[in-house]
């Protein structure tokens, strides 16, 4: 069935709604055991409805997938890229990421959808692209811009991206993968670690 564009104010009320109830369901259930009768029902709309905005469950999938992580991408926001000190926005980011992907619902989350990955690679690419993938491509726009003004110094904004975020889960991530609740002073100690280094190896010269 092909996808209608939102017009109406109320049709972008309806998509939102519709966003909403597929978000809490497929963070709760995952992709598989997450049906189209399921979301009609929890967003009080008809079957019709969800497939006249979105086609079909992959297409809601990705947008429950952007809404979730849109949330995060907040955070980088290029008016807000020489609002105090570098040292404090990264340190803001780094904070909020580690709780971001710590909620416990993402853990369940992350871990379901790569369960499903391993029978349908595709659920797992249309998570990476709306997901962690377009999540990187911001952070890479904020960190080019913040170079552009001069607060920092980088070559490869995408390759300084990953650093980061590698830094600043660390092992963390790890060890909530396998249940273990990451100690909130360790957490602390390891996001100022990651700023300081990141700023070491591309601060300002």
């Amino acid at each position: 069935m092909k996808k209608r564009k939102p017009g109406r104010p109320s049709d972008q009320a309806k998509r939102d709604a519709i966003v909403a109830a597929a978000s809490r369901r497929f963070f709760t259930d995952g992709f598989a055991a997450t049906s189209i009768e399921q979301v009609a029902a929890d967003a009080s709309v008809s079957k019709v409805t969800i497939y006249n905005h979105f086609g079909d469950k992959r297409a809601l999938f990705v947008a429950s997938v952007d809404r979730e992580c849109g949330k995060m991408r907040g955070y980088f926001n290029l008016e807000q890229a020489s609002s105090g000190s570098i040292r404090d926005r990264l340190a803001v980011i780094g904070e909020a990421m580690f709780a971001f992907l710590s909620r416990p619902e993402m853990v369940q989350f992350e871990r379901r959808i790569a369960a499903e990955t391993e029978h349908e690679p595709s659920i797992g690419r249309a998570f990476l692209e709306a997901g962690p993938w377009r999540m990187k491509a911001t952070f890479s726009e904020f960190l080019a811009h913040a170079s552009a003004l001069g607060e920092l110094n980088i070559p490869d904004p995408d390759l300084a991206a990953e650093q980061f975020v590698s830094m600043t889960k660390g092992m963390g991530d790890l060890e909530r993968r396998f249940g273990s609740i990451p100690d909130e002073t360790e957490n602390a100690r390891r996001i100022a670690g990651a700023v300081d280094v990141f700023l070491a190896a591309y601060g300002p010269r």
